[in-house]
């Protein structure tokens, strides 16, 4: 009984301080993250991804480093790299993947996001 007692109360207290988003960081990812972030030395920082209005097709993503937590914000940890979605772009990026492209054409981060209906041919923004 001590165990069901002490468990519900510890993951209501998580749960209820901070929701959960369904984007998913792949440990490449994280890893380059990491990376950047202890070039920084800083290590109070998350990774923030949101999508806002903009672009040739209506929407385009942001990621970039955050220090805050804002009312509504949704976060996942990836192995210490706690990844961040504001509530409004939870809908749209639910499912999606962020991953790190290190090739002789392409340096980056990606995101395979199966809400986009179609994007524009710079591959920077959707629908």
């Amino acid at each position: 009984m001590s165990t069901s007692t002490s468990e519900p109360t510890t993951e209501t207290a998580a749960d209820t301080e901070l929701p959960v988003h369904e984007v998913n960081l792949s440990d490449v990812a994280a890893g380059k993250v990491r990376s950047l972030l202890e070039q920084e030395g800083r290590t109070d920082l998350r990774l923030r991804v949101a999508v806002q209005p903009g672009g040739c097709s209506g929407l385009i993503y942001q990621l970039y480093f955050d220090e805050r937590v804002l009312d509504g914000d949704a976060v996942r940890d990836f192995d210490g790299v706690e990844v961040i979605v504001d509530r409004m772009s939870v809908p749209y990026l639910a499912g999606a993947s962020i991953d790190f492209e290190d090739t002789i054409s392409k340096q980056g981060f990606t995101i395979d996001n199966p809400n986009a209906g179609g994007s524009c041919a710079c591959g920077d923004s959707f629908h």
